[in-house]
């Protein structure tokens, strides 16, 4: 029996939350063998409710941004005595009790980075020291695994390819409606209200990630004002609107400024972040799901909209075209006429529509959090016994 360690502190988190989660779930239903310690912070016990006898929480409550943290962290983890450590970001505390696995979700903290000289070679060591100094890294993508080898030479023996996949819960039809709604209600009413909650009685393309210079919402933000002046007259779509769940707009003065350049202030929303039924229900209800990223480790949020049986336009670059394969329309997501195309496309042409729709939730049950915790067990098992 090995006794394994999750560190599990960015469990809230927008797309590593996701990963954090439902990695910890699927090892509940696929380990009955192994006893596991989640660390988690204060008042993030009732996000991991439910879990077997074998897996027991601990709460570390002090700040992991504080200098003080690269010591004091390895510190209580050493407490446990655990056969293998898994920290599931690639943010490595410098004095990391070993032997640990690191899951590397991409290089974008290196690539797209705002910092240079001095800072930005302290980042590059610190990041590099905490790869070569684990036992194996984990890779969410291809694409990850080569920013890996080519940018920080890492060795390509060291990173196994562990693919993330989409919740569960984007997969199922039928589920029940919020008990919070009086009488039996369907899945149809359940809907409406959540939309009727939002004011939302109009078609609309939607993107839900963060809001960072590499996810090239400003762009996004373009080609959305070009697809809306070309349908200003059509019979369905005359009235498009651009929702985008994630950051808030204040944050981004980029993209402040692309919605007031192309004149959408009155028909792009910006909705922050949203519980998980309400993302569900805009992912199944959007006209299209939009995401031009520049660069993804992954790109789970185009597989969460194809689960949910939605059309994807994405990006023709990074990860993103692993993730999707040819169950998406792939646009170049730095040529703004390109995006509006793909938009243009899906919306008007029922067919391909219906193809894209039928290959988009074949392409993401090709990926399951059972297979996930199955492979990342392994390397637990291979790690610990070095």
């Amino acid at each position: 029996m090995l006794k394994i360690v999750i560190d599990a502190r960015r469990i809230r988190d927008f797309g590593i939350g996701t990963y954090i989660r439902n990695l910890i779930y699927a090892l509940a239903r696929a380990d009955q063998k192994n006893q596991y310690d989640v660390v988690i912070s204060p008042a993030q016990g009732p996000l991991l409710s439910g879990l077997p006898p074998q897996f027991q929480i601990a709460t570390y409550s002090r700040d992991e941004t504080r200098p003080a943290e690269e010591i004091a962290f390895p510190l209580f983890l050493r407490r446990f005595s655990a056969n293998v450590y898994h920290i599931p970001l690639n943010r490595v505390p410098f004095f990391m009790p070993k032997p640990y696995v690191v899951t590397v979700h991409d290089m974008a903290s290196l690539l797209f980075s705002e910092e240079s000289g001095m800072r930005m070679n302290i980042r590059r060591y610190r990041f590099r020291r905490g790869l070569l100094r684990a036992g194996k890294i984990l890779a969410v993508s291809a694409a990850t695994r080569r920013d890996m080898v080519q940018t920080l030479a890492i060795p390509g023996d060291r990173v196994r390819l562990v693919y993330s996949a989409p919740a569960p819960e984007f997969f199922r039809r039928g589920h029940k409606a919020d008990a919070r709604a009086a009488g039996p209600q369907t899945e149809e009413h359940e809907r409406r209200r959540i939309l009727e909650r939002y004011q939302i009685n109009y078609p609309f393309l939607l993107y839900a990630g963060n809001i960072r210079p590499q996810k090239n919402i400003p762009r996004l933000v373009e080609a959305f004002a070009v697809v809306r002046g070309e349908l200003a007259n059509h019979p369905q779509y005359s009235d498009l609107r651009l929702i985008i769940i994630g950051d808030q707009i204040a944050r981004n003065p980029a993209v402040r400024r692309a919605v007031i350049h192309s004149r959408v202030e009155n028909c792009a929303r910006f909705l922050g972040f949203v519980p998980f039924d309400t993302l569900r229900v805009f992912y199944e209800c959007a006209a299209a799901f939009v995401f031009p990223s520049l660069y993804e480790g992954f790109g789970l949020p185009p597989l969460e909209a194809m689960a949910s049986g939605t059309v994807v336009v994405t990006s023709n670059v990074s990860s993103l075209p692993e993730a999707v394969n040819d169950a998406a329309m792939l646009v170049n997501p730095e040529n703004v006429f390109d995006i509006a195309r793909g938009i243009r496309e899906v919306l008007l042409d029922p067919e391909l529509r219906a193809q894209l729709v039928a290959k988009g939730r074949e392409q993401a049950a090709r990926f399951s959090w059972e297979r996930t915790a199955r492979e990342v067990l392994e390397v637990y098992e291979e790690v610990a016994k070095r």
